[in-house]
């Protein structure tokens, strides 16, 4: 993703990789710092890991109405909008649903467990769904009803990587991408030739990973997929991407979707929804104007709204 002329930072962050590029290399400092800030703040409000942070008091408050702070008020009004978005394809509900499953602390750990939870729960069923969070932004109260457990998941790194690239550019002047785990997001004046992000299943795979290099100039674009984080649940291998109709990790003819879009938000609710509506994704996201890339388990790619078709391989003489 970089050229000659761009700074660059790579650090961990929210249990995932996240990468740091600027167009001004005395920039790359004060960019990390602002990062590492906004960054904490976000964590701070919305780890499910975390016994100190507000998820966690708003989803141990047995339903009564909390005060939160401004920052996990935008965070919850962003998942409820991809959730009304996606007529609850993407919904913060699943946070129980994910717990059952044995994701339940930060994922790294979850690896090492081995050889997994005892086994599948044996009960699955619809999560909560969104309608269950009550959120009044003006007087900054929430409240969770019908047991409903929160996991911002889905939204809330795409976010953060918004936030974070439109307040590095606007305060330090240059071009700025920012990536949590895959989850891009650009802001300001990009290089001459755009950024240029590689697509694959896992964004921390090499240069050399089967898949595709793209050019973005704003927005965001943002991949989701069904084979990176995975763990064992018993004798069954899951994943992190829940069904909310079954409470399950979603069965997809797709293992992996990239989408780009206005905001990375954006992007990261159409992909994970095309995870979890499958084949009727490639018409829902060619019908709302996404550029977007859908690949099988097989490896073949679907394209959908003028993302541009991967170029074969090369011939062997």
């Amino acid at each position: 993703m970089t050229t000659a002329a761009i700074a660059r930072d790579t650090f961990e962050v929210f249990g995932t990789t996240a990468v740091l590029l600027v167009t001004a290399a005395q920039a790359l400092g004060p960019a990390r710092a602002l990062a590492d800030r906004e960054l904490a703040a976000v964590d701070l409000a919305c780890s499910r890991f975390r016994p100190d942070s507000e998820l966690t008091a708003l989803n141990e408050a047995a339903g009564d109405r909390r005060t939160v702070s401004p920052l996990f008020a935008d965070l919850i009004a962003a998942a409820l909008r991809a959730a009304a978005l996606t007529d609850g394809d993407v919904d913060p509900t699943c946070g129980q649903a994910l717990v059952g499953l044995g994701y339940d602390r930060d994922f790294a750990q979850v690896k090492a467990i081995n050889p997994g939870p005892a086994g599948l729960p044996a009960r699955f069923g619809p999560v909560p769904g969104w309608r269950s969070v009550e959120l009044d932004q003006a007087t900054l109260r929430a409240a969770l009803s019908n047991g409903a457990r929160l996991d911002l998941g889905a939204t809330a790194k795409a976010w953060a990587a918004d936030r974070c690239a439109a307040l590095l550019a606007d305060q330090l002047g240059c071009g700025v991408l920012v990536s949590l785990g895959g989850d891009i997001a650009v802001a300001g004046p990009p290089p001459a030739d755009g950024w240029r992000v590689r697509v694959t299943d896992d964004h921390a795979a090499g240069p050399d990973a089967p898949g595709q290099t793209v050019a973005i100039a704003g927005g965001g674009l943002a991949t989701s997929s069904t084979t990176v984080r995975t763990w064992a649940a018993g004798e069954h291998q899951v994943h992190h991407i829940i069904d909310p109709a079954t409470g399950q990790s979603a069965r997809s003819c797709w293992r992996t979707v990239s989408v780009a879009a206005g905001t990375c938000v954006d992007a990261n609710t159409a992909s994970t929804a095309a995870i979890i509506r499958g084949e009727a994704a490639l018409g829902w996201l060619a019908g709302s104007g996404l550029p977007a890339r859908l690949v099988r388990p097989d490896g073949t790619v679907e394209t959908t709204a003028g993302w541009p078709r991967d170029e074969p391989p090369a011939a062997v003489s």
